[in-house]
C-alpha cells in the first residue's frame, strides 16, 4: 500500500512541476528573460521536484512491477489539465470530460488486471 501512495505521489509531483515549468514559460514570455527570479524560480522548483520524483520513481520500481504501477501516470492526465485551469484560467472543451472518463476507466481496469 505505501508503494501506491509513492507512486501516486510521483503523478503528483509530476502534475506540480508541469505547472511549475508553464508558470516559468510564462513568465519567461513577459520577461524575456531566463534568468529573471520570477522566471528561474518557478523553473528551478520544478527541476527540483522533478529530480526527487524520479528518486522516488525509482524506489517504487525497486517494490513493484513498472506494468502494475505505469497506468497511475495517466492520472497526470487528469491532474495537469485541472491545475492549469485553476492556476492560469485555462478553458476546456466537453470532448475533456469524454476524454477523462476514458482515463479513468483505463486506469481501473489496468491496476484491477
Amino acid at each position: 500500500m505505501f508503494v501506491q501512495c509513492v507512486a501516486v505521489f510521483c503523478v503528483l509531483s509530476l502534475a506540480i512541476g508541469q505547472i511549475l515549468f508553464k508558470a516559468s514559460a510564462t513568465s519567461w514570455m513577459q520577461t524575456d528573460s531566463l534568468f529573471s527570479f520570477k522566471t528561474a524560480l518557478p523553473l528551478l522548483s520544478a527541476m527540483t521536484l522533478y529530480a526527487i520524483t524520479s528518486i522516488a520513481w525509482v524506489w517504487v520500481l525497486q517494490k513493484t512491477e513498472l506494468g502494475r504501477v505505469y497506468p497511475l501516470m495517466a492520472l497526470a492526465f487528469i491532474l495537469v489539465p485541472i491545475g492549469s485551469h485553476l492556476v492560469f484560467g485555462e478553458r476546456f472543451q466537453p470532448q475533456y470530460f469524454v476524454g477523462v472518463t476514458l482515463i479513468v476507466l483505463g486506469i481501473l481496469i489496468a491496476v484491477k488486471a
